[in-house]
């Protein structure tokens, strides 16, 4: 097996041993499965194969709380603050965004 060394930032480390550890995995085992999708010509292109179900999440989710929003505008503004806590401690929205 190859050794491969990579210098990164801090903040990205955090992310990533955050997410190694959500998945149950070290580190190095994480970044072995992460560098194997992005080898694999099968699944795409990394950074795009799920773009398509990204959109359709988004449109039904919008189409969602436009209708909260029409109902009860104070649930929707608490169920987006709710939605960004949880993103911001999962490492999924930069905390720059989580206002």
């Amino acid at each position: 097996m190859i050794k491969i060394n990579v210098r990164i930032d801090e903040a990205l480390h955090a992310r990533l041993q955050r997410r190694a550890h959500d998945a149950d995995l070290t580190l190095s085992a994480f970044l072995r499965r992460v560098l194997q999708q992005g080898a694999d010509p099968a699944n795409g292109y990394v950074f795009s194969s799920q773009d398509e179900i990204l959109a359709t999440c988004i449109q039904i989710l919008s189409i969602v709380a436009t209708g909260i929003g029409q109902q009860s505008p104070k649930a929707l503004q608490q169920g987006m603050a709710d939605a960004r806590a949880i993103l911001t401690e999962r490492g999924l929205l930069g905390r720059e965004n989580a206002r």
